[in-house]
């Protein structure tokens, strides 16, 4: 710890021995530092804070929706700082007299957009920033500039977010008129050509859609007919084998031996009733069936013995007979018109399978024309849906107060410039005048072969030290060193005051602003 206490020591004895040397150097930096300190110029900063409401009445439609606006306002956010823009507000501010030429314009432009900033610290918020400086204008003029601009860019934030979507809105609806009476000849045209090929083909197929859906739907409509007839064919028979089984008549005894409708009569109620059972599609062995089958066998000997006692029996006409007859003459009725219905099907196919062996290029004609409408079609739709909604999105603009543009914080005249810091800047000159001198001493001392102490000297000569003989100051030698030390002084004083009054006018400066 020691050893570096005594390096501490050696080396500010050795800057101290060459103090003049760093004065001169401090003197050298701080002047040569705060020389260029002081030819930076003031730069202005001009802010505005701006709230924009959005008020959508129709969410739901294309370009009215809240986040469709807030894609409006974005883009108008990076279009207004546009080279055609800041033109304008060039013209219209005091920069106007320094331009001599459109060169001198552009420059001007050139220079507003990189010192121009809109932000969006948040939703719904924006904040545009100016910042202005040199330009050949004093600071009071720079910071008006800087007021001036930041002003005119919210007017024109405002401006273009009213109008700027009403105006873009006019265009495209007057393009959409433009597409939609282009693309409504094109429709017609197509539906002229799909018309006419219909008329001369696919009409004589049922069904709507292209010749291959045609052919399936009547290939499905044939075979639907095909089963229907079927089952009316089934039916019809089953009702011709009951028919053939039920007799016309039933027998009606008269008096001589039993009671009107003895066995007999109960024979044919049963018979009557079985026929009717099997109509309804039982089966004989259905319980109800078997029973009366059961019944009838029984009742075969007593209508015997009814007959052999002079039993007289007269004939009404059956009911189930009658009943199966309306029954068969509704199914032959079916099966007729099925046959019809099947031989037409059949005879539209065999003759368009003519027509298309005849020109096998038909349904790829009409698979052209189709999809020729369709897309056709699609795009009219779509473009006729996107027009209603930009009118309905211009109406709503127009009428309503969709977007309302409230400035929280105006533009405000700059006091103080934003750059550069100089008080800060001057002191840091001061730190690194101050830190370039004593490191100018110190390096000279090191470069000159100098020991401060025998144990230095010892250290480096590698022999031993006998003795050291220190300095005698005569008292005409302390005199003269005391005025140097007054003048060393003077001369490090004068730097701190040089530096103070430097502040002193920057603080000045600013109260002049104020």
């Amino acid at each position: 710890m020691s050893g570096i206490y005594d390096e501490i020591r050696i080396a500010m004895h050795m800057v101290w021995r060459r103090r003049w040397l760093a004065l001169g150097v401090m003197w050298a930096i701080c002047l040569a530092g705060w020389l260029v300190v002081a030819l930076i110029p003031n730069a202005y900063e001009s802010s505005a804070r701006l709230y924009v409401q959005m008020q959508s009445l129709l969410p739901e439609k294309v370009g009215i929706s809240t986040g469709q606006q807030m894609a409006d306002i974005d883009q108008v956010r990076q279009t207004l700082t546009s080279a055609e823009n800041l033109e304008k507000i060039v013209r219209s501010t005091d920069l106007a007299a320094q331009a001599g030429s459109d060169r001198d314009v552009a420059g001007m432009v050139a220079s507003l957009q990189r010192n121009i900033t809109v932000k969006s610290p948040q939703d719904n918020m924006f904040e545009i920033g100016v910042r202005t400086s040199g330009g050949g204008l004093t600071d009071a003029q720079n910071a008006r500039l800087a007021q001036t601009v930041a002003g005119k860019l919210v007017d024109l934030f405002v401006a273009e977010g009213l109008a700027g979507g009403r105006q873009e809105n006019g265009q495209t609806i007057a393009f959409l008129d433009g597409e939609l009476a282009r693309r409504e000849k094109g429709l017609r045209e197509a539906e002229q050509s799909r018309a006419e090929f219909e008329q001369k083909y696919v009409g004589m197929l049922p069904g709507v859609g292209s010749i291959a859906q045609r052919m399936d739907t009547a290939r499905g409509e044939l075979q639907d007919v095909e089963t229907n007839l079927a089952a009316a064919q089934s039916s019809l028979s089953a009702l011709s084998g009951q028919m053939g089984g039920t007799p016309a008549t039933i027998a009606s005894p008269v008096a001589g031996g039993g009671g009107v409708g003895g066995a007999r009569g109960r024979i044919a109620a049963l018979e009557a009733q079985i026929s009717d059972d099997q109509a309804k599609g039982w089966t004989e062995a259905h319980p109800d069936v078997i029973a009366a089958r059961q019944q009838i066998a029984r009742l075969r000997g007593a209508a015997a013995a009814e007959g052999r006692g002079g039993v007289v029996a007269g004939s009404t006409p059956n009911p189930m007979y009658m009943t199966l007859r309306s029954m068969m003459a509704e199914k032959q009725a079916t099966v007729a018109a099925l046959t019809a219905r099947r031989a037409q099907i059949t005879s539209d196919m065999a003759q368009f399978a003519a027509k298309q062996a005849e020109e096998p290029g038909i349904a790829a004609e009409q698979a052209r024309l189709n999809r020729d409408y369709d897309v056709l079609k699609a795009q009219y739709d779509k473009l006729l849906s996107d027009r209603e909604d930009v009118r309905l999105r211009n109406d709503v603009a127009t009428r309503t107060d969709a977007i309302s543009f409230r400035v929280i914080d105006p533009p405000a005249l700059p006091r103080v410039p934003a750059t550069p810091n100089r008080p800060l800047l001057l002191a840091l000159v001061l730190v690194l005048g101050i830190a370039g001198g004593i490191g100018a001493a110190f390096a000279q001392g090191q470069l000159r072969a100098t020991y401060a102490t025998p144990e230095r000297l010892a250290r480096s000569m590698g022999l031993p030290v006998l003795g050291s003989v220190a300095e005698v100051v005569m008292p005409a030698a302390v005199v003269e060193r005391r005025r140097r030390l007054m003048w060393f002084a003077g001369g490090a004083g004068a730097l701190a005051g040089c530096f103070a009054l430097l502040l002193l006018v920057e603080f000045v400066q600013r109260g002049l602003m104020a």
